[in-house]
């Protein structure tokens, strides 16, 4: 399967994201991007094993951040696995979020620098 593909279709994706820019984004009934999101040109998950890394490198210390779930297999062929850190295949989504693609939002409470993940998350 080439890395451009979807890999685990039942498995969801992730997206860290401000608050504020998310429940903006629910309004319009469409999620663009976060400004890194859309300087890159495309947006930018995490799969549920990169999450953490993710966080420590580009969240650390913030607050009012959320952790939504979504589900890769409504995303089609503009979800693509690319090489990113180290060589790993990040999934990267070449058109707007749909937020009727999201399997749930919740909040990504912070505990000194680290934030807290849900527990059923490696």
């Amino acid at each position: 399967m080439s890395g451009a593909m979807a890999r685990d279709s039942a498995s969801p994706i992730y997206k860290i994201c401000p608050e504020t820019l998310w429940r903006a984004a629910e309004e319009a009934g469409v999620f663009t991007g976060a400004p890194v999101d859309l300087a890159d040109g495309f947006i930018h998950f995490s799969t549920a094993g990169q999450l953490r890394e993710t966080a420590a490198r580009h969240f650390a210390g913030q607050d009012g951040l959320l952790l939504i779930a979504v589900d890769g297999a409504r995303l089609g062929d503009a979800l693509r696995y690319e090489p990113s850190r180290g060589g790993a295949l990040f999934p990267h989504l070449y058109a707007p979020l749909d937020p009727r693609a999201v399997r749930w939002v919740m909040p990504l409470p912070r505990v000194g620098e680290a934030h807290l993940f849900p527990e059923d998350i490696p």
